[in-house]
């Protein structure tokens, strides 16, 4: 048995989706991870610490962007996963091209496998961290690209059906 807790959470194979929230003053992006909840009523889980920029958004509009991550989005997922701080503005910075949402004021990512606009339902605090419980208000799927998942530390195509 593994003695080293902290290598626990990688076991679990998860999403990559990177996360967009935004008001008229400020906007800001990370890399992150979704957890289906429901599907009648579209429902995700979302966990940000509670010290970064796109909690302090979330807390303020109750809205946010997820755009599940397409193969050529690793690169721009590994920087954003990287890039902390209320002073950068990734956007701007890492080239990010941005598409227009219908129904949230949150910006969506071009070249995504998926843009997910969502709504806060509810939060709860867990430690250092915000878990939201988010409603999917409105949504886009690009079915020529392919979504990434993340492993152990490494990225992985979700390109091949087994079943």
């Amino acid at each position: 048995m593994e003695k080293d807790m902290s290598k626990a959470t990688r076991a679990v194979p998860c999403s990559v989706v990177l996360l967009t929230v935004g008001t008229k003053e400020k906007r800001d992006a990370m890399t992150a991870t979704a957890m289906f909840v429901a599907e009648s009523l579209p429902l995700l889980a979302i966990s940000l610490a509670k010290s970064s920029t796109c909690n302090d958004i979330i807390q303020k509009t109750g809205e946010c962007a997820i755009n599940v991550a397409s193969v050529d989005q690793v690169n721009l997922a590994r920087r954003l996963g990287a890039a902390h701080g209320s002073d950068v503005d990734k956007f701007t910075d890492f080239n990010i091209p941005l598409e227009e949402p219908s129904k949230i004021r949150a910006p969506l990512i071009k070249g995504s496998y998926a843009g997910l606009e969502c709504k806060v339902i509810t939060s709860h605090q867990a430690g250092t961290y915000m878990v939201y419980i988010v409603e999917v208000v409105a949504f886009r799927v690009n079915e020529g690209l392919v979504p990434v998942a993340w492993q152990g530390n490494s990225y992985y195509a979700l390109e091949k059906k087994i079943s």
